[in-house]
């Protein structure tokens, strides 16, 4: 399978428009791949809060309608990294706001969403404009070939919390599909955790971080492919980048088939 991950790069300056345009063309670039992710709410940006009600949208808004037409266009598998969603109605806590993935298929039509589960801000940012959300997403991606390819779908903070992956392993998953808004303050702990989920998970990592500045923020870069055994198939810098990778998914059966750790799972 061919991957592209767009590790797209930006600033407070660039209007929201040109940045969806400037994102679609890139996508539209990587035809040829059988998946492109983009980072985490790459378009309403991943800090600045105070514009997320503002550039909230749902998920058939135009910021969704463009990046399906640009999956139709390039013929790829497109995971969009995330949007802020406007809720068709509040949920439990009252909010009317998610951080949502979408996933588009080949034809630009949706496979499937995700509302991030963790919420990151420790009471502040996401946790008091956001519903979290309550379901564990592994969907079959519609790539083609003989071996359904299952993919965990989550976002940037979700990866601190490891039973979320073992859930998605338990239901299938052989890969994880994560887009971030991840800081360069914390990058460390950001390529240690995504070696960390494919060593204990024995699967595929496909991590799609943000470049540039915005808010205030420096953002990490350093999006990363790590392989089912912790090997990093591929790294980017902290600029905007796109990496193009191939993975062999029998990797995965290989790597359980040699190592069966899994099995010996207690608890």
């Amino acid at each position: 399978m061919k991957v592209a991950l767009i590790q797209l790069g930006y600033a407070d300056g660039e209007p929201v428009g040109d940045r969806v345009a400037r994102a679609a063309s890139m996508v539209v670039a990587a035809a040829g791949h059988d998946l492109v992710v983009l980072p985490e709410l790459w378009a309403p940006t991943g800090f600045d809060y105070r514009t997320w009600a503002e550039r909230a949208e749902p998920v058939d808004g135009a910021i969704a309608s463009a990046m399906a037409a640009a999956a139709a266009e390039a013929g790829v598998v497109l995971h969009a990294g995330s949007i802020i969603e406007r809720l068709p109605h509040a949920g439990v806590e009252g909010k009317h706001l998610a951080n949502t993935s979408l996933v588009f298929g080949r034809d630009g039509g949706l496979v499937t969403a995700y509302r991030k589960i963790h919420r990151f801000g420790f009471a502040e940012g996401e946790p008091s404009l956001l519903e979290a959300g309550d379901e564990i997403v592994v969907t079959e991606l519609p790539v083609g070939g003989q071996v359904p390819v299952m993919a965990g779908i989550s976002t940037c903070y979700d990866l601190r919390f490891p039973e979320l992956y073992r859930q998605q392993v338990d239901l299938g998953a052989t890969l994880f599909v994560i887009p971030a808004a991840w800081p360069l303050a914390r990058i460390a702990h950001w390529s240690l955790l995504a070696r960390a989920r494919a060593v204990e998970d024995q699967c595929f990592v496909i991590a799609c971080n943000t470049a540039g500045t915005h808010a205030g923020v420096t953002m990490g870069g350093h999006s990363v492919v790590v392989g089912p055994t912790g090997t990093v198939v591929a790294e980017a810098d902290t600029e905007e980048q796109v990496l193009s990778v191939d993975l062999d998914l029998d990797e995965v059966r290989a790597a359980r088939a040699s190592f069966p750790v899994l099995a010996d799972r207690r608890l």
